[in-house]
C-alpha cells in the first residue's frame, strides 16, 4: 500500500496536485462509502477491487455534475460561437486520474483513498482504457477535447460508441494474436445515455424529384442513441460534452415485413442495424472501402447534424421550441472540423438537410455550408486517402451521390472557366474518379466543401500546397493553412511524470500547465547544478519504476543504467521500425566483435499494433520478438544490450513509457509522418529524439535548438532526388559490409534457426520494393546512434540538452494548436 506524503513530501506536492483539506477529505470517504452502498449495493466484506475503483469514480464524477449544468446553462444564455469536432475516432484512454487532476482533487482522494485502507494505484489499474482510436489522429481528438475545454470554448466532441475500440494485442510464441476489446464489460461510470436525444438514421432507399423538391423515401432507418461523456477543462469549473452515438433498431425493424414464424428472426434481425456501433475498424493510415464503415461514416453525420440543427433553432436551454429559423446565420453560430476525410459526408448532408429539408436555394445553402466546415488533412500516404466506389454510394447514401455530383458539375464549371480548356486540370480535380470503377474523392470533397483546410505541421502543409493538393492550393491559395499538432500538457505532463512537474514548478511556478511558452524560463537554469540534478534523478526514477514494471510483465532483468530507446507507434512500413532493427543488430554485431570495448548499454524497446491484415507488418514485429530472442540470451552481451517488444502499446502504456524514455525514436521517412505527436511527448517528458527532417521533427529541432536533438537521414529534396532516378538498395547493400552482415543474417535465418527463410519476405520488400528506403539512410542512422552513444556516457552534457528540449518543447500544446484555429483568419467570421 502507498504510504501517505509526510508533511515535506506534501508541502512538495501541494501546487500540482491540488489541498487534501480534512473536510474535503472527510467528505469523499463518506461519499464514496454511500456509493459503495447504494450506487454498487456492496458491502466492504464482499466489495472486491473493482467495485472499489467504480465507488471512486462515481465520488470524483459527483464533482463533475453541477460544472457540467452550470457550463452547458451559460452556453445556452451566452449563445456562443460553438464547435463541433467530429472524428471516427476519440482515443481516451482512462478517464479517473485525468479529472483528479483537472478537478484539483489528486491530493485529497489519494489521502480519504488511504485513509481507507486501500491503495490509489491498484484501483486506477481496474480502469479499462477507452480504446476508441488507433493511433495519433484519435489521440489529437481527446488532447483538442481537453484543450478547447481549459480554454473555456463551447465545443463538442461528436464521434461512435464503439462497443469494441481497438483490439487487445497479445504476443503468442513472438506473433501479434489480437483479441476483442471488451471495454464496456463492466460498464462505464463516466457515460450517461441520453435517450432523450435519439436521432433518426436513414439508409438505402431511393430518391423522388417533385416540383417542390426531392424526397429520399423507402430508406432503412436505424436510431442513434446518445451517451454523453463529461469533457473537464483545467480548473477553470467548466466541463464540456463528448456525444457518442449507439446504433439502436427501431421497434418496428423487419417486423412490418415478417411472416408466419418470422417474428424470432425478425428479433435476431435487429443486430445487423445496431452491428453499425460494434466495432473500430483498426487500420491506421490505410483505406479499406467495406459498407459496413460508409455506413458508421454517415451515422455518425447524420446524427449529429440533427443535433447541430436542434440546437441551432432552440432559443434557451432545454427548449425545443423553434425560434431560429433563418440559416444565414449558421456560420457565426456553429463551426464543424473535420478530423480527417472520415466525416466527409458532413458536407453533402449538411446540403440535403438545407436544400430538400429547410428549402434553402443551392447558392444560399453552398454558401452556408463553406462558411460552417473546416477540413485537417492527416496523411499524405496514397493508400489512405478516401475513395468510395460509385455503386456503393447509389446502393447506400442516393440522394448524397446525386448531391455530391451537382457540387461537382459547379466546381468543375469554376475550373474550367478559370483554366479554359485545361482538360487534364479538370481530370485532376473532379471530386469523381474515371477509371476501371468510379470513384468518390472525398478529400477533394472536403476542400471544395469548406472554407479552411489544414496539415498538421509546416512541412506537411508545404506538401500538400506542392503536390497532393497543388492544384486545389493554385485555384484557392487563401483556404490552405497549417495548424502543427500538440499534446495536452496535463495528461502528458502532470498527470503521467507528477516528479518532472513538480521540479519544474518549483523553479518557475505552476503557471506553465496553462500556459506551455513559460516553460522557455527554464533557459535560466540551464548551468543551474541542482537543477540538473533534480531532472536527472526524476528520469532516473521513472527508469526504475518501469523497470520494476517490465521486470514483472517480460521476465527480463532490466538494467535501469543503460539507455532506455524506445520506439513506440503504430506498426508501419513507413515509420521504418526495420531501420532500428537493423541498428539493433549492427549494435549487436559490434558487441560480439570486440566484446572488451565499453559499450553505452541499451535497453532497446519497440511497441506498437499492426493492423490485422497488414502481413508485413505483422512480420516486423515477428522480426523484432525474434531478434530479442537471440540478443537477450546471449551471455556474451550480457545487460549491455536488451532488446523488448512492448506488448499492447496503448494510451495507459504511453504514459508508463513516455516518461522513462531517454532516447525518442523518429524515424520515418522524410515527407510521410505528417506531424506525430509521440514525438512531442517524449521531448516534454525529457528524453532526447534521434530522427530524421519530418513532421513536427523539423519545428522541435527548431525550437529546441538544431545542436540538441540528433537529425540524421535525407530530407524530403534528397528523397525526391533519389525518386526521380531510381532507388537502388543492393547499391547500399554491396557498399556497406555491416548493412549485409545484419541482412544477411536476418535471410539466413540468424535469428530464426528453426525456419531459415521465415523473413524472407521482409529481405525482398528491403531489396527490390521497399517505399520507404529503409537502406539509404542506414549509414548516417548508424553515425548518428554513435554520437547519441558517446553523449550518454558525459551525463551533465546529456542532461542539459534534455533541459533545453523541455525549455523548448512550449510550442507543442495543443492550448496553441487549439488557440491558432480559432484565430483562423480563412473567414470574415472566425473558424471556431
Amino acid at each position: 500500500m502507498s504510504k501517505p506524503l509526510s508533511d515535506h513530501d506534501r508541502k512538495k506536492q501541494i501546487s500540482v496536485r491540488g489541498l487534501a483539506g480534512v473536510e474535503n477529505v472527510a467528505d469523499l470517504k463518506k461519499n464514496f462509502n454511500r456509493h459503495l452502498h447504494f450506487t454498487l449495493v456492496k458491502d466492504r466484506n464482499v466489495s472486491t477491487k473493482r467495485d472499489y475503483y467504480f465507488a471512486l469514480a462515481h465520488t470524483v464524477r459527483d464533482h463533475l455534475v453541477g460544472r457540467w449544468f452550470r457550463t452547458q446553462q451559460s452556453y445556452y444564455e451566452k449563445d456562443p460561437k460553438r464547435v463541433y469536432y467530429l472524428s471516427l475516432e476519440f482515443y481516451m484512454g482512462r478517464t479517473l486520474q485525468n479529472t483528479m487532476v483537472n478537478l484539483a482533487l489528486e491530493n485529497a482522494c489519494d489521502e480519504a483513498v488511504y485513509q481507507l485502507g486501500l491503495d490509489m494505484e491498484e484501483l486506477q489499474e481496474m480502469e479499462e482504457d477507452a480504446g476508441l482510436g488507433n493511433g495519433g489522429l484519435g489521440r489529437l481528438a481527446a488532447c483538442f477535447l481537453d484543450s478547447m475545454a481549459s480554454l473555456g470554448l463551447a465545443a463538442y466532441g461528436y464521434g461512435i460508441r464503439y462497443e469494441f475500440g481497438i483490439f487487445n494485442q497479445k504476443i503468442s510464441s513472438g506473433w501479434q494474436v489480437e483479441e476483442a476489446d471488451d471495454w464496456l464489460r463492466y460498464g462505464n461510470p463516466w457515460e450517461k445515455a441520453r435517450p432523450e436525444y435519439m436521432h433518426p438514421v436513414h439508409f438505402y432507399g431511393r430518391t423522388e424529384h417533385h416540383p417542390d423538391g426531392v424526397k429520399w423515401v423507402d430508406t432503412q432507418v436505424v436510431l442513434a442513441l446518445p451517451y454523453d461523456t463529461p469533457v473537464p477543462g483545467y480548473r477553470n469549473n467548466i466541463v464540456n460534452t463528448m456525444r457518442l452515438w449507439s446504433a439502436k433498431a427501431p421497434c418496428e425493424f423487419s417486423l412490418k415485413d415478417f411472416n408466419v414464424g418470422g417474428y424470432i428472426q425478425a428479433v435476431l434481425d435487429r443486430n445487423l442495424a445496431e452491428n453499425i456501433s460494434r466495432v473500430l475498424y483498426p487500420n491506421d493510415n490505410f483505406f479499406e472501402g467495406k459498407e459496413l464503415r460508409l455506413k458508421q461514416e454517415y451515422f455518425v453525420v447524420a446524427a449529429t447534424l440533427q443535433d447541430i440543427i436542434r440546437r441551432f433553432k432552440a432559443s434557451k436551454f432545454g427548449s425545443r421550441d423553434i425560434v431560429r429559423t433563418d440559416f444565414s446565420t449558421l456560420p457565426d453560430k456553429v463551426a464543424i472540423q473535420l478530423n480527417d476525410t472520415h466525416p466527409a459526408l458532413a458536407i453533402p448532408e449538411l446540403m440535403r438537410v438545407l436544400i430538400d429539408e429547410e428549402k434553402l436555394p443551392w447558392e444560399k445553402a453552398w454558401d452556408i455550408c463553406i462558411k460552417t466546415c473546416a477540413y485537417t488533412n492527416h496523411t499524405v500516404l496514397p493508400e489512405a486517402l478516401e475513395r468510395w466506389p460509385i455503386d456503393l454510394f447509389q446502393t447506400l447514401l442516393p440522394r448524397h451521390l446525386e448531391i455530391i455530383y451537382e457540387i461537382n458539375r459547379r466546381h468543375l464549371e469554376r475550373v474550367s472557366s478559370l483554366y479554359p480548356g485545361d482538360v487534364d486540370r479538370m481530370r485532376r480535380m473532379s471530386l469523381i474518379e474515371e477509371g476501371g470503377q468510379k470513384r468518390v474523392n472525398m478529400a477533394h470533397l472536403c476542400i471544395v466543401g469548406s472554407h479552411a483546410v489544414n496539415g498538421v505541421a509546416r512541412i506537411h502543409s508545404d506538401i500538400l500546397k506542392a503536390t497532393v493538393f497543388k492544384d486545389f492550393y493554385e485555384m484557392d491559395p487563401h483556404k490552405f493553412q497549417n495548424k502543427t499538432n500538440g499534446i495536452t500538457p496535463r495528461r502528458w505532463l502532470v498527470m503521467c511524470n507528477p516528479g518532472l512537474a513538480e521540479v519544474i514548478a518549483e523553479r518557475i511556478g505552476e503557471d506553465f500547465i496553462r500556459d506551455l511558452d513559460q516553460l522557455k524560463k527554464l533557459h535560466d537554469f540551464f548551468n543551474d547544478e541542482s537543477f540538473i540534478r533534480d531532472i536527472a534523478k526524476v528520469k532516473q526514477e521513472n527508469k526504475l519504476k518501469f523497470a520494476v514494471h517490465l521486470e514483472e510483465h517480460y521476465k527480463v532483468k532490466i538494467n535501469p543504467n543503460s539507455m532506455f530507446d524506445v520506439q513506440v507507434k503504430r506498426i508501419h512500413e513507413y515509420k521504418r521500425q526495420l531501420l532500428n532493427c537493423l541498428h539493433i543488430i549492427t549494435f549487436y554485431n559490434r558487441i560480439k566483435k570486440e566484446p572488451n570495448k565499453q559499450w553505452t548499454p541499451r535497453t532497446i524497446m519497440i511497441g506498437g499494433k499492426a493492423a490485422p491484415g497488414y502481413h508485413t507488418a505483422k512480420m516486423i514485429i515477428r522480426l523484432i520478438t525474434a531478434i530479442g530472442e537471440v540478443v537477450n540470451n546471449d551471455p556474451v552481451v550480457g545487460d549491455r544490450l536488451k532488446v523488448i517488444f512492448l506488448e499492447n502499446y496503448r494510451v495507459t502504456l504511453a504514459e508508463k513509457a513516455i516518461p522513462a524514455a531517454d532516447l525518442s525514436e523518429q524515424i520515418s521517412t522524410a515527407g510521410t509522418e505528417a506531424s506525430g505527436t509521440g514525438n512531442m511527448k517524449f521531448m516534454l517528458n525529457g528524453a532526447l529524439t534521434i530522427g530524421t527532417m519530418d513532421g513536427a521533427n523539423v519545428e522541435m529541432a527548431e525550437e529546441a535548438g538544431e545542436g540538441n536533438i540528433f537529425i540524421f537521414g535525407m530530407r524530403v529534396e534528397d528523397v525526391e532526388a533519389m525518386d526521380a532516378k531510381g532507388y537502388n538498395a543492393s547499391e547500399f547493400y554491396n557498399r556497406i559490409p555491416e548493412l549485409k552482415q545484419a541482412i544477411d543474417q536476418i535471410a539466413g535465418g540468424f535469428f530464426s534457426p528453426k525456419q531459415p527463410d521465415l523473413f524472407k519476405d521482409i529481405v525482398n520488400m528491403l531489396m527490390h520494393h521497399d517505399r520507404f528506403k529503409v537502406f539509404a539512410d542506414y549509414e548516417d542512422y548508424i553515425k548518428c546512434q554513435e554520437k547519441v552513444s558517446a553523449l550518454y556516457k558525459k551525463p551533465k552534457e546529456w542532461t542539459k540538452k534534455v533541459i533545453l528540449n523541455i525549455a523548448g518543447s512550449g510550442k507543442f500544446s495543443s492550448d496553441r494548436t487549439i488557440s491558432q484555429y480559432i484565430l483562423s483568419p480563412s473567414t470574415s467570421s472566425t473558424s471556431f
